[in-house]
């Protein structure tokens, strides 16, 4: 198939990727201690210049508003009263930021209650290329945002997901997308930080054992499957249902600093790999309630998965919606039926910009 042919990777559906909850992803916790470390070492700017903290793949904002109120807690300690912290909230034009800044006005971890020398932004561009000015960012945080690629490289013929895959011809095209986005994002990020800036990034991992979120994806596979004898949808929009997010590897993501740890004034200070725990399923261990656990996982799939989907069906909003409804009703009985624990597998990393010559 042709790239044009190809859709973008479609904004995560209103209320973002915690839909039913506006609360940091326990798996973010983690990270959020790393932001916090690298608030108490990121060198501040000089008086009376702006601290500027940017948040790449902001989406609604509810996976922002914590890590971001911590990290300005640590610099509130650090820097002269009074100092002014902007905010740069960054995501593709599609975003929902009305919805972000609902969030940022009325949610109880918003970072602007009660601070009124912090001020908030957004910037309607892909973190694949540069938001803001140059050499402005003290401060960078992203989760849960460069799993996903900048477009859909390549048809996978046998699933929704290339981690679920054996088209070796699809999994190379995936992989190449995701080093040249990876390398994207972190040229963008270095000529935004100034010297002596860090960021951190959470993002989806990988590694030789089971992929991530097998179950509930190849659950969403034999579903479509199911709705394509029943006429819901046909065979050739199905086959073209490719959910555009990879897990990455250490060595995929240490790759553009090797062998030297620096890559575009980069370098990584820390890394770790990681199984987040899946939360549905440590409850659903207490208590037996398969029906909540099939429940919770399929709205996360609605909010976070079902937007790229619908964009492979025509425009006609009656279809999209009773697709959206049978898929949802089918997904979830197939994960109440037989509930398995979900793998979330997840890499934590802090860069820092350094000021030798590139």
């Amino acid at each position: 198939m042709a790239d044009a042919a190809l859709p973008r990777p479609a904004p995560i559906e209103a209320g973002g990727t915690l839909k039913g909850s506006s609360r940091v992803q326990p798996a973010s916790l983690p990270a959020v201690e790393l932001l916090e470390r690298a608030a108490r070492a990121v060198e501040l700017p000089h008086a009376p210049n702006t601290i500027v903290i940017a948040d790449y793949g902001a989406s609604a904002g509810h996976n922002s508003l914590l890590p971001i109120r911590t990290a300005i807690s640590v610099i509130r300690s650090r820097a002269e009263s009074g100092r002014a912290i902007c905010v740069f909230h960054a995501d593709v034009a599609e975003n929902n930021y009305a919805a972000l800044y609902e969030a940022l006005d009325s949610d109880p971890q918003s970072y602007l209650h009660d601070d009124p020398a912090t001020f908030a932004s957004s910037s309607g561009r892909s973190v694949y290329q540069q938001v803001v000015p140059t050499n402005i960012v003290t401060l960078g945080w992203s989760s849960w945002a460069v799993h996903w690629l900048s477009r859909v490289p390549a048809t996978i013929h046998d699933h929704v997901h290339i981690a679920c895959s054996s088209d070796a011809e699809a999994k190379a095209a995936f992989a190449r997308q995701a080093a040249d986005d990876w390398i994207s994002f972190l040229s963008a990020r270095s000529r935004e930080l100034v010297p002596g800036g860090r960021l951190v990034v959470l993002t989806m991992g990988a590694d030789d054992s089971e992929p991530g979120y097998q179950p509930l994806l190849d659950a969403l596979r034999d579903e479509l499957a199911a709705m394509i004898g029943e006429g819901v949808v046909t065979r050739d929009e199905v086959t073209r249902m490719a959910i555009p997010s990879v897990g990455r590897t250490e060595a995929q993501l240490t790759a553009p600093f090797a062998p030297t740890n620096r890559f575009a004034g980069l370098l990584v200070e820390d890394m770790e790999m990681f199984d987040a725990e899946d939360q549905y399923w440590t409850r659903f261990e207490r208590d037996g309630d398969a029906a909540v656990f099939a429940k919770n996982w399929t709205a996360f799939a609605r909010a976070s998965v079902f937007p790229t989907l619908i964009a492979f069906l025509d425009e006609d909003a009656e279809r999209r919606q009773r697709f959206v409804e049978r898929l949802e009703t089918g997904l979830r009985d197939r994960l109440t039926a037989d509930p398995k624990r979900v793998r979330i597998p997840l890499a934590k990393v802090l860069l820092d910009k350094r000021s030798w010559p590139r």
